[in-house]
């Protein structure tokens, strides 16, 4: 079986579809997506239906969804040679439900897989192969997670940390490419994230020296003023001493500064 949650939901078996149209059953899909291998407790994936005020009929419901899904998923295995039934992919279990991927692909598993690999080589100072790796990573995402998924607040939590992930491996990668003298090609990309971001200390830290870098320092510093009243009218805060102490070597005209940024310096993250 493989999933794909990195964008709009898809499941296969076989390369045939499984996606039921109706929202509900889609979203015990998604959530059994995103859990692939492990056991979901029927508790859960009820709180994910209907929240802290389910029906009485809620187990009984769940099962017909549970129903549905086998037989798409039944459907699917009749085009394939397997001998295996829907109960061994979509597996009962004492207290809960499985989906079984069979070695199968996951495509948050290869992002976690590929981006790991550009961390080492950020540990390592390999900021080329650093900065390559983690593109390939990001090149999975094709949109906001589970965008066509009706989302409870399971679904809702995967989807913020996998979001998370996303922007901890963009970070780095912007980093290892200022590390290799890219802040020009960088400065158009920094202007959309720090726009949609902002309140993301590190980004904007990054804009800050890629437009120093290019010789345009009041912009830079301008950045920086703009987040300072972000923040103190948002959360009542300061910016970071990190972000403070870049700012300082701009102002010094020192463009070469680095190392005041970066998402090691705890900078905040408040998405707007």
């Amino acid at each position: 079986m493989d999933i794909e949650v990195l964008g709009a939901l898809s499941v296969r078996e076989g390369g045939r579809p499984i996606m039921p149209t109706a929202p509900k059953p889609r979203q015990v899909l998604a959530l059994l997506a995103l859990h692939a291998d492990h056991m979901i407790p029927v508790g859960t994936l009820i709180e994910e239906l209907w929240g802290g005020a389910p029906p009485r009929s809620a187990r009984t419901t769940l099962q017909t969804y549970i129903l549905q899904l086998r037989e798409q998923i039944g459907e699917a295995l009749t085009q394939v040679s397997d001998r295996c039934t829907a109960k061994d992919i979509l597996v009962t279990l004492p207290g809960g439900y499985r989906l079984e991927t069979r070695g199968g692909n996951i495509d948050y598993q290869e992002f976690e897989r590929r981006a790991g690999a550009g961390y080492r080589a950020m540990d390592a100072e390999d900021y080329t192969g650093a900065a390559r790796r983690l593109a390939d990573a990001l090149s999975l995402w094709t949109g906001m997670v589970l965008s066509d998924i009706q989302a409870g607040t399971q679904i809702d939590m995967e989807v913020k940390r996998l979001e998370e992930a996303r922007l901890y491996a963009l970070d780095q990668r912007i980093e290892a490419d200022l590390r290799l003298g890219r802040h020009r090609e960088l400065l158009a990309e920094l202007t959309v994230l720090v726009n949609r971001y902002r309140m993301h200390e590190s980004l904007h830290g990054q804009f800050m020296v890629a437009l120093h870098r290019s010789g345009r320092r009041g912009e830079a510093l301008n950045v920086y003023q703009r987040l300072r009243a972000t923040l103190i009218e948002e959360l009542g805060l300061e910016p970071s001493a990190a972000l403070g102490r870049l700012q300082r070597s701009i102002l010094l005209s020192s463009p070469d500064t680095l190392g005041a940024i970066g998402a090691g310096t705890g900078g905040r993250l408040v998405a707007r």
